[in-house]
């Protein structure tokens, strides 16, 4: 019998099996391309993140410690692949000759490294210029001196006389703030930079120099062992973290408090478990309400056949079928769609996985594409056995045959409970947002992290309730609304127009679930595609905002220059144009703070200047009160905090006059608050007008020089500016500062995972707009049979069928459009901790949103025309086969 079953349905219900199917397969397609996506990302956050690390960890010798011990205990720890002693000394200054001038730098620190360390630790030293062993000097410290290599340097020793020593190289330290750490202090206690000025000595040669000043002062020479792993970690950040932080600890009580490990692996493992954890939300976003939607589209294809399946079951029973085998023959028809949409699911996964991130398994989703099938197999006994179990048990044989149901208003509606969800979502928004909440938790000295999902229901219980208050609202106007109903479907019904409105309010469920499914899925999109677009935004707002522009070039500390040299700038291919960046340190009362200097009327031309950097006022009106009024000046929020500022109050500030090397109090008037300013640092300081701060100090010294390129060639535009400039300035593109700023889930392939996302959500709105109308339609035939037979011609007949579809798609689209508005501000609101800086307005993809209304509009039409054309058959035909 089931064989019998089977062919039955493969015969006569194909098209219906197989929409079945692929609305079963696309849940399972989305979750397995979105849950092995976050593995694989999870994956290459741990590699990527292991990579930055130069020195995995920096193991400092305690007062009273033995080096050599230490050494030998770091070498026998597992997982330890290399380790060298690294030694530090202070030093009182250097001093150069060059040229007949003297140049005298402030205090510095003198390093000791063995001849292989740079074989060990590559990435700890770039050569810039000289030799690659010998005395090496840092770039900064060789452009405070103005020597190169071959020149000589005098090395300051605490109460010793100085040492001369000839200068073989000059290198860079990428990586120097966490090379002069304070290894094992708070993050809040480590120093705001590394030291200016860095030498760098073989240890013998060390030893020589600087041996003599530990005698004296034994503190003032500190040893490290530097040490790298090569364990193998696991792929989730957190997970290891937590391994190469239990490592460290285990390493410090084993050396018994002669040794405190600097954990620079796991520090960079903590900011990638941080990013792992905004990879879980934007997987909760993206994903879930798309599997759930597919879902919804699932249980509607099939829905759309219940009543057939109702009389079908009854006409088994009639003949002598028990429950029992009438329940078997669902559960076939269940798993055939089960399993047949787990197999198209998991082979579109597989085409996704290679079109758009170049690998078919994602770099471990097999697991995701178990549960994917298994889910897949959830759905299809959910929307197919579940519902003709219910049907068996609660209905009669005489129920079932009934050829057209009583609509009546779920139960749901009669609670209330769109009302209830629409006001819970605002309550719990208004109370996260309030509460300065953080969707990502990691309390102090716990290793673990975990996400806030507490602010999620907001937008959950807005998108159930919308959805349920536009069921309720297109039901009522269904229900109610017949006279105006017939009055807007006349002209395309004619004579017939009374009875297609008495049709569309008798059986309106099925017309209100079209619509409801077509705006949940308009929502869906449009929501998916902002966030996606504000996503991507604000990811090149955050690498703007860290390295000035397009390319800027830093001047080293103590290099004098004026803003004349914008123009040599200027002069290279490819630059738009160059902006003059003042960077002075002012006291504020005892606290110092960096200083910009900015002009205010050009500022804007040359790098991205938003209003949510600022508070008091927009980013144009600020920087024209700046122009306006030359001594206003922009303070940061902890400032106005701290000195209990009002808008005009007079801020005496200390700079130092280039005349006199001493500081003079300059007065400013506090004009707005500054969060955020390209290259400032994330803490405290102030913008004013550049001008007037070269006439208050007697300079107009610039200290970076902001380039726009428009967007382009930003890496071949900074290569051309090292050549012109050298090694005298620091220059950085914004395609360096990408790669390191900002969540690292930029740095993975989010622009794949956007686009199927986008793709998938373009398919579930044709899905519910034109094959849940066709199939709803489908099922309907007899009543175009009969009203064929009563004398409707086939225009009133082609005019019935595109009634519905015009209802379909003005309330799906007007009502999906106003949720989905909802949804994507409270979305955006809700992740503002994904977004650094937070976005001042939403990004809008107009282009995909018009797509997709075509899209959805195209197959409404397509669904209606095909039903049109089936309705036109002659009705004896129809009553025949029906």
């Amino acid at each position: 019998m089931l064989g019998l079953w089977f062919a039955g349905l493969v015969r006569h219900r194909a098209g219906r099996l197989i929409a079945t199917a692929a609305g079963i397969g696309l849940s399972v397609a989305l979750i397995a391309a979105i849950g092995a996506f976050l593995t694989a990302s999870k994956a290459t956050m741990t590699s990527r993140a292991v990579a930055t690390v130069a020195v995995d960890w920096q193991v400092e010798v305690q007062p009273g410690g033995d080096p050599s011990t230490v050494l030998t205990a770091v070498r026998q720890a597992p997982g330890i692949a290399a380790a060298a002693p690294v030694e530090f000394g202070r030093t009182t200054g250097f001093q150069a000759v060059v040229a007949g001038s003297t140049q005298t730098t402030g205090p510095g620190v003198v390093m000791g490294i063995p001849g292989n360390y740079r074989q060990l630790f590559p990435a700890q030293l770039r050569q810039l210029t000289g030799k690659s062993d010998g005395v090496l000097l840092a770039q900064q410290t060789a452009a405070n001196l103005h020597v190169a290599p071959g020149d000589t340097v005098s090395i300051g020793r605490p109460g010793l006389p100085p040492v001369r020593i000839k200068v073989d190289g000059v290198i860079d330290l990428p990586q120097a703030d966490s090379l002069f750490q304070k290894v094992g202090a708070p993050p809040q206690s480590q120093p705001s930079a590394p030291p200016d000025n860095v030498l760098l000595l073989p240890t013998a040669r060390f030893d020589a120099v600087m041996g003599p000043v530990s005698r004296l002062d034994p503190q003032a020479i500190t040893t490290q062992i530097h040490a790298h792993r090569d364990a193998a970690l696991p792929h989730d950040p957190a997970s290891a973290y937590t391994a190469v932080t239990g490592a460290a600890h285990n390493l410090e009580a084993a050396s018994a408090g002669s040794a405190v490990v600097g954990d620079n692996l796991a520090a960079a493992l903590d900011a990638a478990r941080s990013d792992a954890a905004y990879a879980q939300i934007l997987f909760l976003f993206l994903g879930v309400p798309g599997a759930v939607l597919a879902a919804l589209l699932t249980a509607a294809v099939a829905g759309s056949g219940a009543a057939r399946r109702r009389r079908e079951q009854a006409l088994l029973r009639v003949r002598g079928f028990g429950l029992r085998r009438v329940v078997g023959l669902a559960a076939l028809e269940a798993l055939v769609t089960g399993v047949l949409g787990g197999l198209i699911g998991i082979a579109a996964a597989t085409i996704i996985g290679r079109t758009s991130f170049g690998s078919s398994s994602f770099g471990g989703g097999g697991l995701w594409f178990a549960i994917a099938f298994v889910v897949g197999l959830f759905i299809a006994g959910l929307t197919v056995l579940v519902p003709a179990v219910r049907d068996l048990r609660s209905s009669s044989v005489v129920f079932a045959r009934r050829q057209v149901d009583q609509s009546r208003n779920p139960l749901w509606m009669r609670f209330g409970l769109d009302f209830i969800c629409l006001i819970v979502a605002v309550l719990v928004f208004r109370a996260s947002g309030n509460n300065n909440y953080s969707l990502v938790l990691a309390p102090e000295g716990v290793p673990t992290i975990s996400v806030s999902y507490w602010a999620f229901f907001g937008p959950a219980l807005l998108w159930i309730g919308g959805a349920l208050l536009l069921w309720r609202l297109i039901s009522l106007a269904l229900a109610h609304g017949r006279g105006a109903l017939t009055f807007l479907v006349r002209p395309l019904t004619g004579r017939l127009a009374r009875t297609t409105a008495a049709s569309m309010s008798r059986q309106r469920t099925p017309l209100v679930r079209s619509v409801v499914l077509l705006g949940l899925a308009i929502s869906f999109a449009v929501s998916t595609a902002t966030f996606n677009a504000t996503y991507r935004q604000q990811a090149e707002v955050d690498a703007l905002l860290t390295n000035g522009a397009d390319v800027t070039v830093t001047e080293s500390p103590g290099v004098i220059v004026g803003p004349g040299a914008a123009t040599k700038l200027a002069a290279t291919p490819g630059v738009r144009a160059v902006e003059p960046l003042q960077h002075r340190l002012a006291y504020v009362g005892s606290d110092l703070q960096d200083l910009y200097g900015v002009r205010p009327g050009t500022i804007a031309d040359t790098t991205a200047l938003q209003d949510a950097y600022f508070v008091g006022g927009t980013a144009h009106g600020l920087m024209a009160q700046l122009a306006r009024q030359p001594d206003s000046i922009l303070v940061s929020d902890e400032t106005v905090k701290d000195f209990q500022l009002a808008p005009g109050d007079l801020i005496r500030l200390r700079l130092q006059d280039s005349r006199t090397k001493a500081f003079r109090t300059v007065p400013f008037h506090y004009a707005g608050i500054v969060k955020e300013f390209p290259t400032a640092p994330r803490d405290s300081f102030f913008v004013a007008n550049a001008a007037y701060v070269a006439k208050a100090t007697g300079s107009d010294a610039i200290g970076a020089f902001l380039l726009d390129t428009g967007g382009k060639n930003q890496a071949a535009v900074a290569t051309d500016v090292h050549k012109l400039l050298g090694d005298s300035a620091k220059i950085t593109d914004l395609t360096q500062t990408r790669s390191k700023v900002g969540s690292s889930l930029t740095s993975v392939d989010l622009a794949g995972l956007t686009r199927f996302e986008l793709a998938f959500a373009v398919l579930i709105a044709a899905g519910a707009g034109g094959l849940v109308l066709a199939l709803g339609l489908a099922e309907r035939r007899r009543t175009f049979a009969i009203a064929s037979v009563l004398g409707a011609n086939r225009a009133q007949l082609r005019g019935l069928v595109m009634s519905e579809a015009l209802a379909v798609m003005l309330g799906g689209l007007i009502g999906g459009a106003l949720i989905a508005w909802a949804l994507s501000a409270m979305l955006i609101k809700v992740l503002t901790g994904v977004f650094d800086p937070p976005p001042s307005s939403a990004a809008v993809p107009w282009t995909y949103l018009a797509a997709t209304l075509i899209v959805a509009i195209g197959a409404i039409a397509g669904g209606a025309l095909a039903s049109a054309y089936g309705s036109s058959r002659p009705a004896v035909e129809e009553l025949r086969e029906l």
